[in-house]
């Protein structure tokens, strides 16, 4: 078994990354409730939010981080 070695990663690009996957899985999630409780037009707002959100993280990612 291998350790990952984490300590290049810089603080900012951290909690860039953390923001971004909570609030992308948590717009899935959200989208998913509410498509079980017949809500379907939030659901796909939520669903459409979390593309956004990705898109946005990779063009973040990609502008300062490469």
């Amino acid at each position: 078994m291998t350790l990952v070695d984490v300590s290049d990663i810089s603080a900012s690009l951290f909690i860039i990354g953390v923001v971004f996957l909570l609030l992308i899985f948590g717009l899935l999630s959200l989208g998913i409730l509410r498509m079980f409780q017949q809500r379907f037009r939030y659901g796909w707002i939520c669903f459409v939010g979390a593309i956004v959100s990705f898109v946005v993280l990779m063009i973040i990612l990609n502008k300062w981080y490469l």
